[in-house]
C-alpha cells in the first residue's frame, strides 16, 4: 500500500504573512499620522494650552463668585455693600448722594456742570471731597 503525503498549501502562510504585514502598516501609519500620532502632537499641545487658559479663567470666575457669596454671609454682612447693591439694583439714590452720569462709550460726563470741567479737575474734586 502506498502512502501519499499531502503537501500543505503555500497560500495559507502567505496570506497570514500579508495580513500581518498589512496590520503592522496600519499601526505604523496610525502611530505617525493618526488622531493621536506624532504629527498631531503639536495640535494636542495647543489645545491643552487653550483649555488650561479657559480653566484658569473659569477658576477666577468661580473664585469671584465665592468671594461675593462670602460677603453675603449673615454673620459678616457689611451695611455699605448691602445699600450699594440695593441702590444699584433698584436704580435709586439717597437724597445726600451726588450722582455723576458717565457715558460708557467715551467715559465723559453726560450732562450738568461737570461737562465743562477737565477730566483731571473732575477727578481731583472727587478725590478731594470725601463725602462723595
Amino acid at each position: 500500500m502506498s502512502t501519499r503525503l499531502k503537501r500543505p498549501p503555500f497560500w495559507r502562510p502567505l496570506a497570514l504573512t500579508v495580513t500581518l504585514l498589512a496590520f503592522q502598516g496600519y499601526l505604523g501609519y496610525s502611530a505617525i499620522s493618526g488622531q493621536f500620532g506624532i504629527e498631531s502632537r503639536e495640535e494636542i499641545l495647543k489645545e491643552i494650552e487653550v483649555l488650561a487658559d479657559r480653566s484658569a479663567a473659569l477658576q477666577a470666575e468661580v473664585d469671584s463668585y465665592k468671594h461675593r457669596v462670602s460677603l453675603m454671609n449673615p454673620r459678616h454682612l457689611d451695611p455699605d455693600i448691602i445699600t450699594e447693591r440695593a441702590r444699584a439694583l433698584l436704580n435709586m439714590a439717597h437724597a445726600d448722594d451726588v450722582l455723576i452720569m458717565i457715558n460708557p462709550e467715551n467715559g465723559k460726563p453726560v450732562s450738568g456742570k461737570f461737562v465743562e470741567l477737565i477730566d483731571d479737575e473732575l477727578i481731583s474734586i472727587i478725590e478731594a471731597d470725601s463725602t462723595l
